[in-house]
């Protein structure tokens, strides 16, 4: 993975933690156990602080950067989907950042909450434990349900799996052609149904 040191700040990454190859981190960079970080995540400690704690997930060109003095911080099993974009907030244990949202400065998602995919979460913006966060700018619009929290850990459940499986991950040059028979990728028994919610 492309890391770089910067005024003296590397990069920390735990080694049970998986950075693909393509991601980039600078500066003051944490990385806990358990965390995944996908393909082209773009991780600028360069101002602020930049910390996935334990069992953590960005995912596929998510961003995470914040103002000078500001940490920009995924909480405990914390799950970033596509293209979202963090920018010195805080999200919290085991909350849901939905694809291509935007969390801004100061910003605090509760524990267990979900942010929806594409909302624009403003600067200063807190909610409670458990919320639907929806909208541009975004709102609560209820209480999260108990199976909809269940979703969301099996979600993260997977991508902390596969943290796991890409310890198998090799480049390679692409086949030309179809194999015949051609296997599938074999999933783990806790794979989630999608929700109605988001």
């Amino acid at each position: 993975m492309p890391c770089y040191s910067l005024d003296g700040l590397t990069p920390v990454v735990d080694p049970s933690a998986y950075v693909h190859p393509s991601a980039v981190l600078i500066g003051d960079v944490i990385v806990g156990p358990r965390c995944y970080i996908g393909p082209l995540a773009s991780l600028r400690g360069d101002f602020g602080r930049i910390v996935l704690e334990e069992g953590a997930n960005l995912q596929d060109t998510c961003v995470m950067h914040g103002f000078p003095d500001s940490d920009t911080v995924i909480e405990r099993d914390g799950h970033v989907g596509h293209g979202a974009v963090l920018h010195g907030c805080r999200v919290g244990a085991d909350a849901l950042i939905g694809i291509n949202a935007v969390v801004l400065d100061y910003a605090r998602i509760g524990a267990r909450s979900i942010v929806s995919a594409g909302a624009l979460v403003k600067a200063r913006f807190t909610c409670a434990e458990q919320s639907l966060v929806v909208g541009s700018p975004a709102r609560v619009t209820r209480r999260l349900s108990d199976e909809e929290v269940a979703w969301k850990q099996a979600g993260t459940r997977e991508y902390q799996l596969l943290g796991q499986r890409c310890s198998s991950l090799v480049e390679c040059a692409p086949l030309s052609a179809v194999e015949a028979d051609r296997p599938r990728i074999s999933h783990s028994e806790h794979r989630p149904k999608a929700a109605s919610s988001t």
